[in-house]
C-alpha cells in the first residue's frame, strides 16, 4: 500500500508517501515539505497568528493534493509542539479541519518521544538492548530509554532549537553572555529529566534521531547522506564541544557554508549543539548514533502493526495486540481525501 504522512513540525512542515506492507520495511516513494517555522508566528500572547495559520492551511491542501495525485490509499496528519503549545492551538487545529477536512492528530510530547522510540528499537532490533533516544525538535527536546519496543520512561522538555534560538539568542553573532546564559538554562531543565532517567539503568546504545543531529554529526565529519541509511554515522561528545565554540563565533551567513547545514537550520545550529552537548555530558555518554528512522517512521511502523491486527491478515498465534493506552498514531482520511 501506498501511505502518506503528514508532519506538521515546528520547523518544517512534510508530507512523505512509502510504499509499505506488513512486515515489511517502509520504502520512501516522494515526499513534499516547505520550511515553515510556526513559532515565528506566535505573538504575544502565544497565538499562532493569522498569517501563520494561512501558510499553515495552505500547505495542508498542497500536501493532500499531492498525497491524491500519487494515490495514497491511507493518510496519517500529525502535529508536535508548535500547535501543541500554542495558546490557540485547539482553535487553530479546527481551523485547519474546517478549511481542508483535514484532521491532525495532536500528540503529547510523551507521545511523541514514544512513537520515535519505537522506530528506533526496530531499527537496531532487539539485539541492541537498553537503549537511550533523544531527539531534538524545533520546539520541545524528547527523551526515551527502555529494553523493549515501547520505552519505560519518556519525556518532553521545552528545549527545541527554534525555540531557544528565538528565547536566547537575539544577535549575529550571539554573545558570549547569552551564550554562557542559555547553557546555564539547558542544564537546569535537563537536570530533573535526567534523574528520572538515571534510576532506569544504563544503556547500551544512544541514538540521535532529529535532522539537528544529523546535521551536527555531518558537520563533524560523518557520511554525507548521499551515502545511504546503511552508513553508521556517529556523533562525539568532543566534536561537540568543539563545534559548539566555532559556531557561537560564526554568523549565521557564514554556517551556511558548513556541509548538511540548510537555511532553514542555520540560525537555530548553535542552540541545538548546546542541548546536544549538555545532554551526553548529563547522561555520561562520550558519543552516540545517528539513527536514520525516527517520529514518521514511527507512525508508519504503527500504522503496518495496526494492520495486521485489525485489517484482513490473521496475526501469528504468538504476537500480541498493540500496547494499549497510546495514542493511536492513524487516522481515517477526510471524506473526499487520498483514501476515499
Amino acid at each position: 500500500m501506498r501511505l502518506g504522512v503528514l508532519d506538521i513540525g515546528s520547523n518544517t512542515v512534510h508530507l512523505l508517501l512509502v510504499d509499505a506492507h506488513p512486515g515489511a520495511r517502509p520504502v520512501p516513494f516522494a515526499s513534499h515539505k516547505r520550511p515553515l517555522s510556526l513559532v515565528q508566528y506566535l505573538d504575544g500572547d502565544g497565538n499562532i497568528n493569522d498569517a501563520g495559520q494561512h501558510e499553515l492551511i495552505e500547505f495542508v491542501l498542497e500536501a493532500w493534493e499531492f498525497a491524491a495525485l500519487h494515490k495514497a490509499e491511507d493518510l496519517l496528519a500529525f502535529c508536535t509542539s508548535a500547535i501543541r503549545e500554542a495558546t490557540n492551538g485547539p482553535a487553530v487545529l479546527a481551523r485547519v479541519k474546517h478549511e481542508t477536512t483535514v484532521t491532525l492528530q495532536e500528540l503529547s510530547g510523551s507521545e511523541e518521544a514514544s512513537m520515535t522510540f519505537f522506530a528506533v528499537r526496530r531499527w537496531y532490533g532487539w539485539g541492541a538492548g537498553p537503549i537511550l533516544d533523544l531527539d531534538i525538535g524545533g520546539g520541545s527536546f524528547e527523551m526515551a530509554f527502555g529494553t523493549d519496543e515501547l520505552p519505560e520512561l519518556a519525556m518532553s522538555v521545552p528545549l527545541g532549537a527554534s525555540r531557544l534560538t528565538r528565547d536566547w539568542l537575539h544577535e549575529d553573532p550571539p554573545s558570549a553572555k547569552s551564550v554562557k546564559e542559555l547553557r546555564r538554562y539547558i542544564r537546569a531543565t535537563l537536570k530533573p529529566a535526567v534523574r528520572r532517567f538515571d534510576k532506569l539503568g544504563r544503556a547500551n546504545r544512544v541514538a540521535g534521531t532529529s535532522k539537528t543531529f544529523r546535521s551536527l554529526a555531518r558537520i563533524a565529519g560523518a557520511a554525507p547522506s548521499g551515502a545511504g541509511p546503511y552508513v553508521k554515522r556517529e556523533l562525539h561528545a568532543t566534536d561537540l564541544g568543539l563545534w559548539a565554540q566555532r559556531i557561537s563565533a560564526m554568523q549565521v551567513e557564514d554556517r551556511l557554508h558548513l556541509p548538511g547545514v540548510s537555511e532553514a537550520r542555520a540560525p537555530q545550529l548553535l542552540a541545538g549543539a548546546l542541548v546536544a552537548e549538555a545532554a551526553l555530558e548529563m547522561f555520561e555518554f562520550p558519543s552516540m548514533e545517528i539513527c536514520p528512522w525516527a517520529l514518521r517512521e514511527g507512525l508508519i511502523l504503527r500504522r503496518l502493526d495496526q494492520l495486521v491486527f485489525d485489517g484482513p491478515l490473521d496475526p501469528a498465534p504468538h504476537i500480541g495486540a498493540p500496547h494499549a493506552g497510546l495514542a493511536q498514531s492513524s487516522l481515517a482520511p477526510a471524506a473526499g481525501g487520498p483514501a476515499s
